[in-house]
C-alpha cells in the first residue's frame, strides 16, 4: 500500500477525548458527538451508552439493532421503542445518509451487538467492530478498522477456551449437591451462562431480580435457549427458597458484596479477566470463572489480519490496551495501527511509520 493511500483514510474516522467513534461525516458510534447528526449505539452495556438522553434530544437518528433497542427499554429507557428518531436497524440492511450507506453487522458479544460499517461517496468503506468475541464474529473487509483493544496485551491469550463452559457446568452441578449457586456477572453475560447451563442439561430453575428477569426476557425474544427461570420476588421464587431446594440465582457483579445468600451457598464470579485457568477458587466454595465475550490478543489480530484493512485504529479511550495493540499490529502484521485518542501528533507518526 502506498503512503498517499493511507493518509487520505486517516482523516475519516477517528476517536474522540469523549471516547466517539467517529466514521465519514455523519456518524457518531458510542458516546455523543455534538457535531454529528446520527449517534450509533453498537450495544446495550454502560460504556457505549452515555449520553443516550442528550443524543436522542439532539441527533437526527440514534440508530441500533432492534435488540438493543429493546435492552436499553429495560436499563435505561422505557420510552424508547415510542421515539421517532431512535431506529431499530437489522442487521445487513443498508440504511442511507446522504452520499454515505450505514450498514450494521453482527458482533459476537451480547445480544443486539453489532459491528459499524459506513461507506462513504467515494467508496471508502470505513469499519467500527464495537466490542466482539473472535472467532464468532463474521469478518467484514475494510479500508479503515477501528477496534477494540480491551485485550490488546500478548499476554492476554485465554489457551483454555475450548474447555470453560464444560468446566462452568461441572462446577455449577457440584454446588448443587449441597446448596444454591450464586452467579454474578454483567448483562448479557449472565444470559449466556444461563444458556450454557440450560445447553448443558442444569435442572434446577433459575432465580434473578426482576431487572435482569426483564433483560432475561429479552434474550429469549431474541432466540436465546435460557432455561426454566423466574423473578427472585415472584410467590414461586420465595416458596423455593424458603423449602431449601436448589437453584441457580443470577445477580449483577455490582451487587456481589450485597448479597448475602445462605451460609451454604457456591458463589461464581465470571470475569474476563481471568487468564490463568477456565476455573479458580478464590475462598471457601468462592470461584472465578474466566468466560469472557471479548476477543483475546490472539482473536484481535486474527480479525485485523483477516479483514485486509490499510489503516487500523484502536480504542484508547474504553478499558483496555489500545497504544500497546497498535504497537503489535505495526510490529506483527506490518499494517499502520495507531491508538486514539493519544497525546502523540498521530499525522507525525504516520508520515514516519510509511
Amino acid at each position: 500500500m502506498g503512503g498517499r493511500r493511507a493518509d487520505d483514510l486517516f482523516c475519516k474516522a477517528r476517536i474522540t477525548w469523549r471516547g466517539a467513534i467517529l466514521l465519514g461525516k455523519k456518524v457518531a458510534c458510542d458516546a455523543h458527538e455534538p457535531s454529528r447528526p446520527v449517534r450509533v449505539i453498537t450495544h446495550a452495556h454502560d460504556d457505549h451508552t452515555r449520553e443516550l438522553s442528550r443524543s436522542i434530544k439532539e441527533c437526527s437518528w440514534v440508530i441500533m439493532t432492534e435488540a438493543t433497542r429493546d435492552l436499553l427499554s429495560v436499563l435505561r429507557r422505557r420510552d424508547i421503542r415510542r421515539l421517532p428518531n431512535v431506529l431499530g436497524l437489522k442487521y445487513n440492511s443498508p440504511f442511507k445518509l446522504g452520499e454515505e450507506t450505514l450498514t450494521l453487522f453482527k458482533a459476537r458479544h451480547i445480544i443486539g451487538s453489532a459491528q459499524v460499517l459506513v461507506e462513504d461517496e467515494e467508496g471508502s468503506r470505513l469499519l467500527y467492530t464495537g466490542d466482539f468475541k473472535f472467532p464468532g464474529t463474521p469478518v467484514i473487509e475494510a479500508d479503515v478498522l477501528v477496534m477494540e483493544a480491551t485485550y490488546g496485551r500478548p499476554g492476554q491469550v485465554r489457551e483454555f477456551e475450548h474447555e470453560v463452559e464444560e468446566r462452568l457446568v461441572e462446577l455449577v452441578r457440584s454446588g448443587l449437591r449441597e446448596g444454591p449457586v450464586l452467579i454474578f456477572g454483567y448483562h448479557g453475560k449472565l444470559q449466556e451462562v444461563m444458556q450454557i447451563l440450560a445447553d448443558g442439561g442444569v435442572w434446577a430453575p433459575f432465580i434473578m431480580p426482576r431487572r435482569i428477569y426483564e433483560v432475561t426476557r429479552v434474550c429469549e425474544r431474541y432466540g436465546m435457549i435460557v432455561g426454566d427461570y423466574m423473578p427472585e420476588d415472584s410467590s414461586e421464587a420465595r416458596e423455593l427458597m424458603a423449602r431449601g431446594e436448589p437453584y441457580v440465582a443470577f445477580y449483577h457483579s455490582s451487587g456481589y458484596s450485597k448479597v448475602r445468600g445462605p451460609k451454604a451457598a457456591m458463589r461464581i464470579t465470571i470475569s474476563g479477566w481471568e487468564l490463568s485457568r477456565p476455573v479458580r477458587e478464590v475462598g471457601k466454595r468462592e470461584f472465578i470463572v474466566g468466560l469472557s465475550d471479548h476477543a483475546d490478543f490472539k482473536g484481535l489480530l486474527a480479525y485485523v489480519e483477516e479483514c485486509k484493512p490499510k489503516l487500523v485504529i484502536t480504542d484508547n479511550y474504553r478499558m483496555g490496551s489500545g497504544a500497546i495493540l497498535a504497537e503489535e499490529i505495526r510490529k506483527r502484521l506490518g499494517l499502520p495501527a495507531f491508538p486514539m485518542p493519544s497525546r502523540s501528533p498521530i499525522k507525525r507518526d504516520l508520515a514516519e511509520w510509511l
